[in-house]
C-alpha cells in the first residue's frame, strides 16, 4: 500500500474563529498550532502548508496559570548592554496584548521556512472586532473541548 501525498492544488483551507476569552494560553496555543499545521486533517502532509486560516479574538482576555503573569520576557536590541525585559502581565496590559498569543503559537511550531509561512495564516486581535467577516469563518469552541481549557479569573 502506497502513502498518498497531497498536491498543492488539492489542499482545502477553511477559516476558523476562536474566542480566547478565559482560555488558558498554553492550551489555546497548542490547538491553534495544530490547526495552522493541518494535523487535524486525515490527509496531513508534513511538507505542505495545508492548515486552516485562524482568527483569534479577545486575545487580551487570555488566562495564565500559576505565576506566569510575572514571568519576564527578554529581548536584545543589538547594542552592547541592550538586554531588555517585560513581564507577560505588562505585555497583556500594554499596547499590543496580541503578541503574547502570537509568541506562544510561534514557539509551538517547528522552526523553519514552512512554519514562518504558516504563521502568516494566523490573525490575532485584542478585541472582538475583526475585518474577516467576508470569509465566513466557522466558530471553533475551545471552551467545550475540555474543561481544563478554561480558568476562572
Amino acid at each position: 500500500m502506497k502513502t498518498y501525498s497531497l498536491k498543492a492544488g488539492e489542499i482545502e483551507k477553511k477559516w476558523i474563529i476562536i474566542d480566547a476569552e478565559g482560555i488558558v494560553l498554553g492550551r489555546l496555543a497548542s490547538i491553534i498550532a495544530m490547526r495552522l499545521r493541518g494535523k487535524h486533517k486525515a490527509s496531513f502532509t508534513p511538507h505542505m502548508d495545508m492548515g486552516d486560516n485562524v482568527i483569534v479574538i479577545n486575545a487580551d482576555k487570555v488566562q495564565l496559570t500559576g505565576n506566569k503573569r510575572n514571568k519576564p520576557n527578554y529581548w536584545h536590541t543589538g547594542y552592547p548592554g541592550g538586554i531588555k525585559s517585560r513581564t507577560t502581565g505588562q505585555i497583556l496590559e500594554g499596547r499590543f496584548p496580541e503578541r503574547v498569543v502570537m509568541q506562544a503559537v510561534k514557539r509551538m511550531l517547528p522552526g523553519g521556512p514552512l512554519s514562518r509561512q504558516q504563521m502568516t495564516h494566523l490573525r490575532v486581535y485584542a478585541g472582538t472586532e475583526h475585518p474577516h467577516e467576508a470569509q465566513q469563518p466557522e466558530v471553533l469552541d475551545v471552551r467545550a473541548m475540555n474543561k481544563k481549557n478554561t480558568r476562572s479569573a
